[in-house]
């Protein structure tokens, strides 16, 4: 269908935008759909328990708009994991569960029980991905390189302290981080969130008879 110019309406539409940029637009918003129906259904029922079909039904797409944008499913949950770097410094799901444990605090609302909650569903994902890569080995490859770059991350701010290599003191930062936030989701009464700023702290800070 021609418009009163004669041209192509697709071809006319992109014309003066300078090139493509409507179907990259699309796409864009193609990308966007499916990685936040996967970030909702794999936190709710695991990667293993929502297939890309699934996947695919709840962005209001077909399966084949998955393959025209990831290779599958590893494809995909590693773009979710770029998103999830993007939206934050990296994956402090502490530093989020802190200020969660301080507004319960004055609210009575524990994250616990709020199954939307941004923090528990972060800690889901992060927990979905530690199992798809123990269980896939190619998988598994390409998430440690993803965690390996978050600790880089955290240690080009770190400096040495009491004979510890930033890089160790980051590996440290992020197991306790990490392992914090899980306890604290299941048992917030007895794992206060401001575990988290005080760990962090002794984890960080250089000794006081060690000066970096």
């Amino acid at each position: 269908m021609r418009d009163a110019h004669g041209d192509n309406r697709p071809e006319a539409a992109t014309r003066g935008a300078g090139g493509p940029r409507p179907r990259r637009d699309r796409r864009e918003q193609t990308r966007t759909a499916l990685l936040t129906a996967a970030e909702r259904l794999w936190a709710e029922r695991g990667i293993h328990g929502a297939s890309l079909d699934d996947i695919a039904a709840a962005a209001g797409l077909t399966k084949g708009a998955v393959y025209s944008n990831f290779a599958g499913k590893t494809d995909l949950l590693l773009a979710l994991m770029e998103r999830i770097t993007s939206d934050r410094t990296g994956p402090d799901v502490c530093d989020e569960l802190h200020a969660a444990g301080e507004e319960a605090d004055h609210t009575g609302r524990s994250s616990r029980h709020d199954a939307d909650d941004g923090p528990r569903r972060l800690a889901l994902l992060l927990v979905e991905f530690w199992l798809y890569g123990m269980r896939d080995y190619a998988a598994g490859w390409r998430i440690a390189d993803w965690y390996a770059d978050r600790r880089a991350q955290l240690a080009s701010e770190l400096d040495p302290a009491d004979g510890i290599a930033p890089a160790d003191r980051a590996t440290l930062t992020m197991a306790l981080d990490v392992g914090l936030a899980f306890q604290h989701l299941l048992d917030p009464a007895r794992v206060p969130a401001d575990l988290y700023k005080t760990g962090k702290s002794l984890m960080q800070a250089p000794h006081p008879n060690h000066p970096t």
